[in-house]
Formats: structure tokens, sequence, C-alpha cells
């Protein structure tokens, strides 16, 4: 008696490597999006925008005017190297050691980047210093002052350029506060001027989140992929077994 040749099984590995290669590409795209997250630059420090500046030195200008302080930001990597000076005097010119400015409150932001094979974690360090007819409690109750504005640590290292242009508008409000100079007059817009459009509010998801976006896509993928490969190894399955009782009843 002939013994009836049994039908090869479905392979049942090849569905678990497709699943297990889909899986791989999900966690280099993860991995992908945490090293490029950032801009192409690294742990290089962004200057503020021209437009963010541009708008920043008038107001500062006006506060001037008003109160008879020069005010001004300065924005450094690590290791004391500048990325953008500013003051009421124009865009690249600092208020320290300038004889047009004998009283000066400046803001300062030391931002310091780490490589992602490091185990330190980025950091901001902020603070305001001033002309020396300013006291050391009026510069710290202004430097203080800038968290009730939102400017924590966390925001100069996500935003270094927009939170120092931020702060620095903020300077002439909180020097007025501690007592050391008057109100600074409220900053009146050219009438013939035409508002700027908003920024597009969709533009932050994608540079923020994209990375998010395209590991959920993959997560989806791999589980469209699991449906199939069961789908199709269970027709195979259902098809083998007619087929193995047919030839063993010969």
């Amino acid at each position: 008696m002939t013994t009836a040749k049994q039908p090869a099984k479905p392979k049942q590995n090849v569905g678990a490597w497709v699943v297990w290669i889909v899986v791989g590409l999900v966690v280099v795209v993860c991995v992908g999006s945490s090293l490029f997250n950032r801009d192409s630059g690294g742990t290089t420090v962004p200057a503020p925008a021209a437009d963010e500046r541009a708008d920043t030195v008038p107001l500062l200008a006006q506060a001037t005017a008003s109160q008879g302080i020069c005010y001004g930001w300065r924005l450094e990597e690590s290791f004391l190297s500048p990325v953008s000076v500013g003051s009421n005097l124009g865009d690249g010119v600092a208020v320290e050691e300038d004889d047009r400015c004998p009283r000066w409150v400046q803001v300062r932001a030391r931002i310091m980047y780490t490589a992602e094979s490091s185990e330190s974690s980025d950091s901001a360090t902020i603070t305001v210093t001033g002309s020396g007819d300013f006291s050391r409690a009026d510069l710290y109750a202004v430097q203080t002052g800038l968290t009730r504005f939102g400017l924590h640590e966390d925001v100069f290292v996500d935003d270094p350029g927009w939170a120092i242009c931020r702060a620095a508008v903020a300077l002439p409000l909180l020097v007025a506060e501690t007592g050391a100079a008057p109100p600074a007059a409220t900053p009146t817009a050219d009438p013939g001027a035409v508002a700027a459009p908003l920024p597009d509010t969709g533009s932050d998801f994608w540079r923020d989140r994209w990375g998010t976006v395209l590991a959920a896509a993959g997560l989806l993928l791999v589980a469209v992929l699991l449906i199939t490969v069961g789908f199709v190894q269970r027709g195979r399955q259902r098809a083998a077994t007619p087929a193995g009782r047919f030839r063993g009843a010969r």
C-alpha cells in the first residue's frame, strides 16, 4: 500500500518575516525622526528670523524714547559664542559699553543643545543684566518676571529666536514695575501700515509632529499587514485540508 504524499504545509514563517521587516522600518522611522526633528543645524542655535528682529527694534526704540533706558538682547550658544545681538539702536548693535546708552538693560540667553548620543539634556540659561545704576534686586525681579509671559527655559530651548525677541520687548514693562523707570508709552502703529497676515497654524503641527505622524502611519501599516497575512494563511490552510483528505482516502 502506497502511502499518500501529504500536502506541503503553508510556509508560516513568510508572514512573520514580513511583519518583522515592517516593524524594523517603523523603528528606523521613529529613530530618524528623533535625530532630525530639529532643523538641519543639529546642535546649532538658530538666530531670530529677520522679521522678528525688524519688529523688535522699533518697539525697543519707542520704549527708550519714553523711559530714557536702552534695551537689548543677546542670544548665545554654549561657550559664549554670540548668535544674535540687538537693541533699540538696531539689529547687531549691543547696548553694553555704548556711549549712547548710559542706562541700559539687556536680556541674555545662553542655549546649549546636546548631541543625541549624549545623556545630557538641552538647556537654556536666561539672565538680565544692566548698567550700574540698577540694583541686583531690580534686575533679578525683571529676570523672574519673564516667566509671567510664558518665557520659561523650555520655550527658549524650543524656539530661542522667538523667545529672546519676546523677552526683549517685555523688558520695559518689567523695569517699570520695579519702580526704576516710569511706565513706557503704549507703542503706536503706523496708520498707513497694513497688518501682516497671521502665520499658517498648520505649519507648526507638521514641523513638530511629523515624526509622530510617520510612526503612527507605520504602525497602522503593520496592523494592515498582520490582518492580510492572517487571511492569506487561513485561506491556504483551508485549501490544503480538503486536498489532503482526498488523497488519504485513496
